[in-house]
């Protein structure tokens, strides 16, 4: 009998693990239509010729020499990768605070965790709309309340167009890594603060030495997602300042859009489409990286 039962065991687990596998095909499904093989159709529109709406002809690595050759290339990718380390040095220390504050158990605090994740829930659109109008120095927010610090042309100094971008794009999804940060925070153990506590640890010491490392893995999947999140950055500055003034905003996304939707040269648009994939692949992978090989593992794991 316990022969027949030590070889049941195993071919009932075989039996579960056919059966879990079953339930990732529409995942499969859903990654390989709407990931893989518009990932695929991008690339080989990055060797055709295109205007949108015609016949697609082939142009070999004709958009490839152009758009690699253009001086206007470094110039958008230094500002992206400028909007992404300066928005990741102001949103990531906000978002530890608010959502170490926000882990606490008080009624207070899970209404204002509510109420800071409003922004998220906006368009990024209607943001940006918004803004300019608050911004604008005749009829704004400054020359309504008559404060002569607010009346600025702040969308009009390339330096402080770029200011504005990196305010709003914080305002917005700050609360989203809050509320990260705070589930991360809340899966510390409550005797790691006590026995710290009783040792003569303060508020201070305590966040620095058993908070900041505990979220290591929490950070890097934050920053993973602030990374991948600005090279896609689009609308908020499409429509706040369109890339400019001149190209002080100009984005890479932004370059895609208006070479493909505007100038009507898919073709060229798509190169800076895979240009972008490649870079938040090669930037996803240094932060999985620099987290080590248990990265994956849970934070609470050997605590």
């Amino acid at each position: 009998m316990s022969a027949v039962t030590t070889t049941a065991r195993p071919a009932s687990r075989a039996g579960r693990g056919g059966s879990l596998g079953w339930m990732t095909v529409p995942a499969l499904v859903f990654f390989l239509g709407f990931a893989v093989i518009p990932l695929i159709g991008v690339l080989a529109l990055s060797f055709a010729q295109w205007d949108g709406l015609g016949e697609i002809g082939v142009a070999g690595f004709a958009n490839w020499g152009a758009i690699l050759s253009d001086p206007g290339l470094p110039h958008a990718l230094w500002i992206t990768f400028l909007v992404m380390a300066v928005s990741w040095a102001v949103q990531t220390p906000a978002s530890i605070l608010m959502g170490a504050f926000l882990a606490g158990h008080q009624r207070y605090r899970a209404v204002l965790s509510v109420v800071f994740f409003i922004p998220l829930l906006l368009s990024s659109a209607a943001l940006a709309i918004t803004y300019k109008a608050l911004l604008d120095p005749n009829f704004g927010l400054g020359a309504g309340l008559g404060i002569p610090l607010l009346v600025q042309d702040w969308l009009g100094d390339p330096v402080l167009a770029f200011g504005v971008v990196i305010f709003v794009v914080s305002w917005q999804y700050i609360p989203f890594h809050s509320l990260i940060y705070q589930g991360g925070v809340r899966q510390i153990p409550r005797s790691m603060y006590e026995a710290a506590e009783l040792d003569g640890a303060g508020r201070v010491r305590r966040f620095f030495s058993i908070t900041l490392p505990q979220l290591k893995y929490t950070i890097i999947t934050s920053s993973t997602l602030m990374v991948v999140g600005s090279l896609t950055l689009f609308d908020l500055i499409f429509v706040l300042t369109a890339g400019g003034p001149g190209d002080a905003t100009r984005v890479l996304a932004l370059d895609m859009y208006k070479r493909g939707f505007q100038a009507n040269l898919m073709g060229p648009a798509s190169v800076i489409a895979v240009i972008l994939v490649l870079v938040g692949l090669a930037l996803s992978l240094l932060l999985r990286r620099l987290g080590g090989r248990d990265s994956g593992h849970s934070q609470l794991e050997g605590a």
